[in-house]
């Protein structure tokens, strides 16, 4: 395998720049650079020196093949993180025999590929380095130490129980098999497609940490949604006016929001109208809404209509409520402020309420091998149920299962995909 290198700190100037090599040349790449090297996992300051000149004094840390992220040697070259200084170094290791720069997520992948992550630890991985809010990056932590594949081993060895108990059936089908394995194998079918359902409920949510909660705003022509958006982002995110039907198309603002990320979505007031543009922007309203994780209806008095059915945890706010006196319930001003906070605490208190669910399926990817050991699952305790005269389809749905757990980890099934995944990492991870 090539030995590879790259700048694993950002780009631009900075106090220290961090350069990467991994691979069987890695040391040897060391000691062109600087004479010798450290003990491995000690840190050792180093002239780093290439046709006699003298690159950098750089901090020198070197990693054996069993200890190191990759699996491979690797050297970690801390230089001063000068633009120039950096630009040396990794001229003089691209000038080596047998390095190459490496390509994006490649340190990562060889981890994979030697055993070190699974496929969920490096979505995980992925995930925290994308993460940007307390949620998201609790969440990524938890699935980069190896959460979802913990999960999958326990579910795969009550899998491969179900499947030993079955096929022993198989194999003594001419004899007197001494116990009746159905009453076992049943409850271990349903135990387990009960935690996979849970873990797909959960993981729902989870998503949606990593993804965003989507809070769409909704209610009657100049009502004050855009001037409720405005306020709650802090900017001028939307047109305002005192004309009717100002907003046609849904406007986005991202917020964090007590460490959720959340999207605000502003959407065009509903009523009937003759003009072809705004009911397109209604339609549009209508459907971003009703796919919204939560919905706000502002109101203008107690009492009115909503122009789509309340589903649980939405909230109902009374707009301008500097101009309607004492109310009770969640009441906002966009103009003054009046209840923003109330109402943010309102917003963060039913999306954290949705988290105590703990899943760590963030991937639709995850939830559909999960879906599918369900289905696998779910025919297999048909057939035990036959009282295991067709004992051999149970143990081929079983092993759809466990093949299912195996597509979850990425130790089956994965190949067309993983491009598509270490694509999404930066050079030098």
């Amino acid at each position: 395998m090539d030995t590879i290198f790259a700048l694993a700190s950002a780009k631009g100037k900075a106090g220290v720049a961090l350069v990467r090599v991994s691979g069987p040349g890695a040391f040897v790449a060391a000691r062109d650079l600087c004479g010798d090297v450290p003990e491995p996992r000690r840190a050792g300051l180093r002239v780093l020196r290439a046709q006699g000149m003298i690159l950098d004094q750089a901090l020198v840390l070197v990693f054996g093949g069993g200890q190191s992220f990759t699996g491979e040697d690797v050297v970690e070259l801390h230089l001063h993180g000068s633009q120039a200084v950096v630009k040396a170094v990794l001229d003089a290791l691209s000038a080596m025999t047998g390095l190459r720069m490496a390509e994006p997520g490649e340190f990562t992948r060889r981890a994979l590929e030697n055993g070190k992550l699974d496929l969920t630890q490096v979505e995980g991985l992925s995930d925290l380095i994308d993460a940007e809010t307390e949620a998201q990056r609790r969440q990524a932590q938890r699935v980069l130490s190896g959460a979802i594949g913990a999960r999958a081993a326990g579910w795969r060895k009550i899998l491969v129980r179900v499947a030993a108990l079955i096929e022993a059936t198989i194999d003594f089908a001419d004899e007197d098999v001494p116990v009746d394995v159905s009453p076992e194998v049943l409850g271990l079918i349903d135990d387990l497609i009960g935690q996979l359902s849970r873990e797909v409920a959960a993981g729902r949510v989870a998503e949606r940490v990593r993804a965003g909660f989507e809070v769409a705003i909704i209610g009657q022509p100049n009502v004050g949604k855009s001037t409720l958006l405005n306020k709650l982002a802090g900017r001028d995110a939307a047109i305002t006016s005192e004309f009717a039907g100002t907003t046609r198309d849904v406007i986005e603002v991202r917020m964090d929001l007590d460490g959720l990320p959340v999207t605000l979505l502003d959407t065009a007031g509903i009523r009937e109208t003759a003009d072809p543009v705004e009911q397109k922007g209604i339609d549009l309203a209508l459907r971003r809404s009703e796919a919204a994780d939560l919905r706000l209806f502002l109101i203008a008095s107690i009492g009115e209509g909503l122009p789509i059915a309340l589903q649980s945890g939405d909230l109902v706010v009374l707009a301008k409520s500097d101009q309607q006196g004492l109310v009770e319930g969640l009441a906002v001003s966009g103009q003054t402020g009046l209840g923003i906070d109330r109402l943010l605490a309102a917003i963060s208190g039913e999306l954290a309420g949705r988290l105590a669910l703990d899943g760590v399926a963030t991937r639709h990817r995850h939830l559909v091998a999960m879906r599918g050991a369900i289905e696998a699952l779910e025919r297999a305790r048909i057939e035990v149920s036959s009282g295991l005269v067709l004992a051999e389809l149970a143990a081929a749905e079983v092993r759809r299962a466990i093949s299912a757990m195996d597509i979850l980890v990425g130790k089956l099934g994965v190949e067309d995909f993983l491009g598509e995944i270490f694509a999404s990492f930066c050079i030098g991870k």
